[in-house]
């Protein structure tokens, strides 16, 4: 591992994670290239980031659960031969109801090119302290549909106050969000703005 990386776990005391893609729970329907353990990578600048907002969250009962952060290109490179292959149907009514798999990458709810393998995006939500349970949030991670946009119709009041308040915390600690999908944020001053790492997770 670069050593401008660590595991997030060691770095931001009280975070929460599952690794989606080191695990059979993502939309491939299975552990993906490059994921060797249930752990959450990123850099060091990430982590700091992270702990700010850990922090500001917590003033306010929440916790933050991670989904995934330094992502391998190999893992990239399996999601694009993965949309290549023939609909199977196990996992299209979870993660991408409304559109075809090969539609992914032009809706831009996947990348060739991933700012997650630069290091310094996070796929999120928060859970509340007082009973561990996840914030309800309007859908869940990787749901590929116009639902999971920032300000999309078809959601309650609560979830749209959770998405903003989420929203809130990461931009007051130099994040930016990604419109397409209510968990993912980068880091705008990120360390590695033009270099995309393959080493594996683990």
């Amino acid at each position: 591992m670069n050593a401008d990386f660590a595991f997030v776990d060691e770095l931001v005391p009280g975070i929460r994670w599952d690794a989606k893609y080191a695990t059979w729970d993502n939309f491939t329907g299975k552990p993906v290239d490059g994921y060797l353990a249930n752990r959450i990578v990123g850099t060091r600048a990430l982590c700091a980031a992270l702990d700010e907002v850990r922090q500001k969250a917590g003033s306010r009962g929440f916790g933050l659960l991670l989904w995934d952060g330094y992502r391998p290109q190999r893992a990239v490179d399996c999601f694009v031969r993965w949309s290549q292959q023939p609909e199977d149907g196990r996992t299209k009514p979870r993660h991408y109801p409304h559109i075809d798999r090969s539609a992914m990458f032009e809706l831009g709810y996947v990348a060739a090119r991933s700012g997650h393998s630069r290091g310094s995006t996070v796929d999120l939500a928060l859970y509340r302290l007082d009973t561990g349970e996840l914030a309800a949030m309007g859908g869940g991670h990787d749901l590929m549909d116009s639902l999971s946009h920032h300000g999309a119709t078809g959601i309650g009041y609560a979830e749209a106050r959770n998405r903003e308040f989420l929203r809130s915390l990461m931009e007051d600690c130099g994040f930016s969000p990604y419109e397409s999908e209510w968990w993912h944020y980068t880091l705008r001053d990120e360390p590695y703005p033009d270099t995309y790492f393959d080493f594996p997770v683990g």
